[in-house]
């Protein structure tokens, strides 16, 4: 999105929402004392800073044109770099009715720095016997874990997680970003159990671009294809109704964000686009429509959304899945000024009221026996008996907190 276009419809949006959606709020009282913790200090002094240099958005060249198109009464000044919001997310685990030994995993915030969400570290307590973190730097995948022995009566959990986080913005007038390694591009073109890339998924990608050559343009004709072909399905995170092709195949492409954002990656990866989604959880209000964004216990907030890599721009962030959300959750008309607005601002910005955890399918968990995971964004734990998630509210009691931190 051009820079001008962007500033216009970020005014515009914020006509139709509260002017803050990101109060602070206050810590919960009678937080108890941390046993153990990871922290990333020079993260946490660098998040700090009010404003700094945005690695998305690279100096323009000093060439003769650009000198002239900053001359041009119609260009805009650079964007000062969007201020850092830090959070503590607690989450607290509890389990009931379980024999045996038990094994948690518990998905963390990305490990690695972005110029959009720097992770500042974990603390964590309980009763449990062993707990630890590993990671998965391929798949951008860091997880906690915690084993109970045999005969602890209530295994009970809490972590802390600090983030620091700025909205991510796209400008589609900045070019020269460094090239990503070629493993990781080959990595996010491989097929998994839910997105394959050959038949219909192929055929489908065919017809939504058509004739186009450049690369961005097909990311974004992609992008307004799922736009203009799926539905919004309220069903919780987790419950699955098929993979990208069997969704193609039976023509109900309704779903939840995973569904919408994976059907985008695998039109994506189909034509040779790599594009990975990121699972994560909302984590704060919005600023353009109260359902994209969410508050108190965030146990059921989980999100998915998508980038796609294009030569020279780099990672372009996308979300459909939000802009069928407000459809949704609005009622909105395919002509209504508000939707037009979403879907031009999705395309290349993420609200950061959202905290990224990973961009891992098929999961195999360290330490598990149980099958593999299409993706993990929920807390998962597995006894002699078998493996659950959270969703099993008969043997899991789970919540999560989000609080703002003054810089």
């Amino acid at each position: 999105m051009k820079r001008r276009n962007f500033l216009a419809a970020s005014a515009l949006l914020s006509l139709l929402a509260p002017a803050s959606a990101f109060a602070t709020n206050k810590k919960k009282p009678g937080a108890k004392p941390k046993r153990r913790s990871s922290t990333k200090k020079s993260s946490r002094q660098n998040a700090s800073s009010a404003v700094a240099e945005n690695p998305e958005t690279p100096a323009a060249a000093n060439s003769p044109q650009a000198e002239a198109e900053q001359r041009d009464a119609t260009s805009l000044p650079d964007e000062a770099a969007a201020p850092w919001r830090i959070y503590d997310v607690t989450s607290t685990i509890a389990l009931k009715e379980v024999s045996g030994k038990l094994r948690l995993w518990l998905p963390l915030a990305l490990h690695d720095d972005t110029p959009w969400q720097r992770s500042l570290g974990q603390s964590w307590h309980g009763n449990f016997t062993n707990a630890g973190i590993y990671r998965d730097p391929a798949e951008m995948m860091v997880v906690f874990y915690a084993d109970w022995n045999e005969g602890i009566a209530a295994p009970q959990l809490q972590i802390t997680s600090q983030v620091a986080k700025r909205d991510r913005h796209f400008d589609i007038t900045r070019r020269g970003h460094a090239a990503e390694r070629s493993e990781v591009l080959r990595q996010n073109l491989h097929p998994s159990n839910l997105v394959p890339t050959d038949g219909l998924v192929r055929q489908t990608a065919e017809r939504a671009i058509g004739r186009i050559k450049d690369p961005l343009a097909r990311g974004k004709a992609i992008y307004d294809w799922v736009l203009e072909n799926t539905a919004y399905d309220p069903s919780p995170l987790g419950v699955g109704r098929g993979d990208v092709e069997a969704m193609l195949d039976s023509g109900q492409l309704r779903g939840s964000s995973a569904d919408i954002a994976l059907l985008f990656v695998g039109l994506c990866r189909a034509i040779g686009i790599p594009a990975r989604p990121l699972f994560g959880q909302r984590i704060d209000s919005s600023r353009l429509f109260a359902g994209l964004g969410a508050t108190g216990n965030l146990s059921t907030q989980q999100q998915c959304r998508a980038e796609f890599y294009t030569p020279g721009y780099g990672w372009i962030p996308v979300n459909p899945a939000d802009v069928r959300k407000a459809i949704h959750d609005e009622h909105l008309s395919s002509h209504d000024p508000k939707l037009v607005v979403l879907s031009k601002l999705l395309f290349g910005f993420w609200e950061m009221n959202w905290l990224a955890f990973n961009s891992a399918l098929d999961v195999r968990l360290r330490g598990g026996h149980g099958k593999t995971l299409p993706f993990l964004v929920l807390p998962e734990a597995e006894t002699p008996a078998g493996r659950f998630s959270s969703l099993d509210t008969q043997r899991f009691s789970y919540t999560v907190y989000a609080s703002r931190v003054e810089n």
